[in-house]
């Protein structure tokens, strides 16, 4: 009866010291995340473009891609499905789209398979051929046409180290070990 007394001892102090070490692990980083985008963020273009693109750190999935590219009046200027190509989405875009700013909402499943969103927006000082809408006057503080701020430089791409793993492996070995210590004091008894 002692003996089995010192073994729930045993395994529930290994419990709670692997439920206290993987605890203090922080969350992890794992999800892919968009790296650059074009236009630029903020950047001022001097025609809407035919295409806005998305640059991940990793290989997004393309099912349940999707990119929205709206105008200040609210209607989106996509034009068919994202397009994923190795680590860039692309939305093309409508053709006689107007001058004005632009938000862009994109979502897309990273690689680990979890979903991520976020948004851009740029600026057209003219609309493209065919659109109607008269350009706005540039201000103060406004960036010549055509031109794009340089994006900021990414992390390094490689993956972090799996450090919950190694907490998570030390602590299963910790707890095979005991048992056998514990077994080996039983065979002596």
């Amino acid at each position: 009866m002692r003996l089995i007394r010192q073994l729930v001892s045993a395994l529930l102090g290994a419990a709670v010291l692997g439920s206290l070490l993987l605890g203090t692990v922080g969350p992890a980083s794992a999800h892919d995340a968009a790296e650059s985008s074009s236009p630029a963020d903020g950047a001022t273009v001097a025609t809407p473009p035919d295409q806005v693109s998305i640059t991940f750190n990793n290989n997004p999935l393309s099912v349940g891609s999707q990119v929205l590219v709206n105008d200040a009046a609210g209607s989106n200027w996509a034009d068919g499905p994202v397009e994923i190509v190795d680590n860039v989405a692309f939305q093309k875009l409508k053709p006689g789209a107007p001058a004005g700013q632009y938000t862009v909402v994109w979502r897309v499943v990273s690689s680990d398979a979890h979903p991520i969103e976020g948004n851009f927006s740029f600026i057209a000082t003219a609309g493209a051929s065919g659109s109607t809408a008269s350009a706005p006057v540039p201000t103060l503080g406004t960036a010549q046409p055509g031109t794009t701020a340089a994006p900021e430089q990414s992390p390094s791409a490689s993956e972090p180290f799996p450090w919950s793993l190694v907490i998570f492996a030390g602590t299963a070995l910790g707890i095979v070990i005991a048992l056998g210590v514990l077994a080996k004091r039983r065979l002596k008894a």
